[in-house]
Parts: C-alpha cells; sequence; structure tokens
C-alpha cells in the first residue's frame, strides 16, 4: 500500500486531538487529477469541523481541510504538472488530494502556489460578498469588521480599487496599522465597543464576518443600508427582531460561496477576476504564517487565538 503523510483526529477536541503520521494515498480516477500539494489553507470552518460543529467528510481517521494549492501529479493528459487551486474539496490536510477536474481552478503566470492559497478562499469569499451581496457604488462608505483578517484585508482593498471609502475595526494596534497602511480611513478597536454610538447611521453597508456584532453593524447604518452578515468567527449572532431592521428599511443579507461557485466556469471566472485585481497591484496581502503540516496543532492554535494578520498556512515536508 503506498502511503503519504497527512494531518488527521480520530476523535473531536481541542488542537491536542490532531495527528501527523501515514495514511493511505488516494489515486485519481476518471473526471480526477491528483493534486501534489504545496501549501494548504487554514480556516475558521476547519477549527469548527474539529471540534464536531461543522460538516465533516466522512473518513477513517478523519482529514479536515478544503484548500489548497499545488501541482497536478496524475490526471488527464495536459494537466500533470500544472499549477493549481481548490477552495471546495475535501481532505486537503495531506500531501496528495483528489481534485474532481470541475473543481480545479488554473492558476496564471505570476501567481504562484504560495499566493495562491494565501488569498484563494477568503479572496474568492471578497469577491463574492463585494460583487454578488454588497455590490456597493463609488463614494460608498462602508465598515468591515476585522479589516486587518484574512477576508477582511482583500475585502478592504477590492472596495477600495473599486472607489469606496473603507473603515473597520481591528483587535490590535498591529492590526490596525496593517489596515490603515493599505487605505481604511479609520479603524475602531473591535474589543471596546464605546465608539459604536458615536457612528450610529454612518454607513451604507457593514460586512460582518464576527456574528455576535450583529446589533452593532445594524445600529451603524444609514437608513436603506444593509448588513452583510458573512461569518461568525465570535459566535452565532443574536436574534434579531425584524422590526430593528423595518424602522430605518435596513436590509440583512448573507450568503453562502458554495452557492455562487456552481460551475468550473463560476470558479475559473470569478478566480481571473480576483487574479486580475492582483496583477494590477489593487491587492497586496500581509505575509503568510507557514507552519509544518507536522505541526498543524500550532497553526489551529493560532487562528483560534485571534492573534494572526492575514493567512494561516501548512506545507508538507519537502516543499
Amino acid at each position: 500500500m503506498t502511503t503519504m503523510k497527512a494531518l488527521y483526529f480520530e476523535e473531536f477536541g481541542g488542537p491536542d486531538v490532531l495527528r501527523y503520521g501515514d495514511v493511505p494515498r488516494p489515486s485519481a480516477q476518471a473526471g480526477e487529477v491528483l493534486v501534489r500539494t504545496e501549501f494548504i489553507g487554514v480556516n475558521f470552518a476547519d477549527i469548527y469541523r474539529r471540534r464536531g460543529a461543522y460538516h465533516l467528510e466522512p473518513h477513517t481517521p478523519y482529514i479536515n481541510g478544503y484548500e489548497a494549492a499545488g501541482v497536478v501529479a496524475d490526471g488527464p493528459a495536459g494537466m500533470v504538472g500544472r499549477r493549481v487551486l481548490f477552495v471546495d474539496v475535501p481532505l486537503a490536510n495531506a500531501e496528495y488530494v483528489v481534485v474532481p477536474v470541475d473543481h480545479v481552478i488554473w492558476l496564471p503566470d505570476g501567481v504562484d502556489t504560495r499566493l495562491a492559497a494565501t488569498v484563494g478562499l477568503q479572496g474568492l469569499t471578497a469577491d463574492f460578498l463585494a460583487h454578488d451581496l454588497g455590490r456597493n457604488s463609488p463614494g460608498d462608505k462602508v465598515f468591515v469588521t476585522s479589516v486587518a483578517g484574512g477576508v477582511g484585508q482583500i475585502l478592504a482593498q477590492m472596495l477600495i480599487a473599486d472607489g469606496v471609502e473603507v473603515y473597520g475595526s481591528a483587535s490590535t494596534e498591529d492590526k490596525r496599522q496593517v489596515a490603515l497602511g493599505f487605505g481604511v480611513r479609520e479603524v475602531f478597536p473591535s474589543r471596546d465597543a464605546d465608539w459604536v454610538a458615536a457612528n450610529e447611521g454612518r454607513f451604507d453597508t457593514v460586512y460582518d464576518g464576527i456574528g455576535t456584532t450583529l446589533p452593532h453593524s445594524i445600529a451603524l447604518l444609514k437608513r436603506r443600508g444593509a448588513v452583510v452578515l458573512f461569518g461568525m468567527a465570535g459566535g452565532a449572532p443574536p436574534m434579531i427582531d425584524p422590526r430593528t431592521l423595518l424602522s430605518g428599511s435596513k436590509r440583512l443579507l448573507t450568503g453562502d460561496l458554495w452557492d455562487f461557485l456552481t460551475s468550473s466556469g463560476e470558479r475559473q471566472a470569478r478566480a481571473d477576476r480576483l487574479f486580475a485585481y492582483l496583477a494590477g497591484g489593487a491587492i497586496g496581502v500581509s505575509v503568510p504564517c507557514v507552519f509544518q503540516l507536522a505541526d498543524g496543532p500550532a497553526a489551529h492554535r493560532l487562528l483560534e487565538s485571534g492573534n494572526s494578520v492575514g493567512k494561516v498556512l501548512m506545507q508538507p515536508s519537502g516543499v
């Protein structure tokens, strides 16, 4: 039996349940490619899966992760050796991953596998938040929670490139400086809500990836404004009385990226739009924090701590 290294677990719990070792290496079948991963994305959804609070692909043992970039090691003629990204394929915390061909995102020249994994899931999320849900116009004033985080950095820069005025929140002074450095107008302390009252009714759109901050986000809206709720990094949002929205003609918008990445063409077109922002210099990202795959527990601890700036990646040994 051919084996590979993977990060896996056999029971739900904290980072200490993660183990690194040998598991059977998969093989590509018709309509699939085998990708040798070079950089693997670590996301909050992976933490929820590890805890047993989110859908996890059945496998013995459990292998987490849905996002990575690498090189096609086996597959149809003409595909082997090409650099690829995927963001919605399970069992990604491993040296080799079987990927359906229609889930492959081909990387252009100028986008290496580390950059692709750094911007992949968060960049595509930012793209659909901005272009499918928020749909802001030049001159709009918007607020982005965790504006120096993985999604926040890319979303804010995308909106700025489109002529939108961006404000936001951050948990530390270092993160505040990062956001100000790429053009955010003002950054408020996310762990101190005293500033909310002074800014009520100020923003056309609030992009909220925290969840528990939903009442504050609604308060920050202008009349006829919209909250785009896209995550629960801080926990589940509280119940909201619809009359809270009705009185100011405010809207609550939500969406799931997977309802927009519905075909190979959709994946590639949206990725190409993201890559165009990168190529044009409109989006720059913080240097990712890269851990060896064997150090997966430390990667999870960092992301859970809230102290990471930008993306957390894992790298198989020998890459």
